[in-house]
């Protein structure tokens, strides 16, 4: 038997008017899971207590079958550990945006204009990480460039008591005064984002980037505090060989301290312009080559949610079914497999930022059909009655 786990990263969202009342998985031509969903088990999944933060890093590790409440201990460290960086117990890492924040003349009163810096290139991102570590790092702090808009802060002998430290994707379009909560230990990291606004928002790669039209990075946005905490390895876990798939360093960073084979794909951006075709060609390998499950996670449809793009969050889910799903089905269409199939959060474009509300699940299993339902959507899954309540245990409940 094989498994394979397709995550589609904030799929879930609500009905809209302009989608004749209905989601974006209402809505997408998706033949591939719709079929699928018509011979599954479909329900809904608690993915995030109501208790615990909706970030990608609770829910995943939640699907993944690891309890948050006894494993989650920030998401920057899982992030860290994807980048390379070997955190010592003593350090406390933060998650570093590049982010576009409008050029009112005090810094507490300007917007978040835009989180991820107009998809910056991780080579422009990496120029400008490498001049505020040169301007900003020290004994004390040290900033690590990472994938695209998304880096990290390491503070040597730092505190998790620090405040309130929004993520900046929740506040786009938003003024920041009342997000810059931070406590008197936290005041360190407020002054040194304050001060990497003066320092990049005349930088050669900014400038450059106004000249083209582009949105400039010009100031970092510290967040996802958390300490290094390890991780049982999905093998003893579970008796599989696990193999992890993702454009993004939160997914690399949870394989990676599961002792999951981490494969990267060229061409994976995390964005809808994603390669998505290789992504399954890599799974495919992958589980010919002797894994026994594979975890796609695709993130394009979690940053449509994030910004507003209808469209496209219909057409990234269309393209999973088609550029992924399809040729999956087509090379297993003879051997057992086993399909899990869902998002980690919602991400509603309405609300542009991720809620813990339950989400819709496929389980597939080629040596047995059910009766299920028409489409794979949010509407139909919660008309099934079925409900996980405790989102670790649809792991278990999946591989049984």
């Amino acid at each position: 038997m094989k498994y394979v786990v397709l995550l589609c990263d904030g799929m879930a969202d609500l009905p809209r008017d302009d989608l004749e009342g209905k989601t974006p998985m209402g809505t997408a031509d998706k033949p591939n899971m719709d079929r699928l969903a018509s011979i599954s088990e479909i329900g809904l999944v608690k993915t995030v207590a109501d208790n615990l933060k909706p970030g990608s890093d609770v829910a995943n590790l939640s699907v993944l079958g690891y309890d948050p409440s006894v494993y989650y201990s920030g998401r920057s460290p899982l992030e860290a550990g994807s980048i390379g960086i070997d955190m010592k117990p003593t350090d406390v890492s933060f998650r570093c945006n590049l982010v576009t924040l409008s050029d009112d003349e005090k810094y507490e009163n300007k917007t978040m204009i835009d989180y991820c810096s107009g998809d910056i290139s991780s080579e422009e991102a990496a120029e400008l990480i490498a001049f505020i570590q040169e301007k900003m790092g020290n004994e004390e702090f040290s900033f690590y460039s990472g994938v695209s808009y998304r880096h990290c802060l390491i503070w040597d002998k730092g505190t998790l008591d620090v405040g309130t430290l929004t993520p900046p994707h929740d506040i786009t379009g938003r003024k920041i005064t009342e997000y810059l909560g931070v406590n008197k230990n936290g005041q360190k990291l407020l002054e040194m984002m304050k001060r990497s606004y003066d320092l990049l928002k005349d930088h050669p790669v900014n400038k450059k980037r106004t000249e083209k039209g582009l949105r400039p990075a010009n100031s970092i946005w510290l967040w996802g505090e958390g300490v290094r905490k390890d991780l049982t390895p999905f093998e003893e876990k579970y008796g599989l060989k696990g193999a992890m798939i993702s454009a993004v360093d939160l997914l690399k960073g949870i394989g990676k301290f599961t002792g999951m084979e981490v494969i990267n794909v060229p061409g994976a951006t995390g964005y809808i312009d994603t390669n998505f075709s290789g992504k399954a060609q890599a799974a495919i390998k992958a589980l010919e080559d002797g894994s026994d499950l594979v975890y796609i996670h695709v993130e394009a449809p979690d940053e449509c949610g994030h910004r507003f793009e209808i469209e496209n969050k219909v057409k990234s889910i269309e393209l999973i079914d088609k550029l992924i799903l399809a040729p999956i089905l087509d090379a297993f269409k003879e051997k057992d497999i086993k399909i899990l199939i869902c998002p980690d959060h919602p991400t509603p474009l309405s609300l542009k930022t991720h809620t813990n509300a339950p989400v819709p699940y496929l389980i597939y299993d080629s040596r047995k059909a059910v009766n299920g339902v028409d489409c794979f959507c949010e509407e139909k899954a919660e008309k099934t009655g079925v409900y996980v309540e405790v989102g670790h245990t649809l792991m278990e409940k999946f591989l049984s």
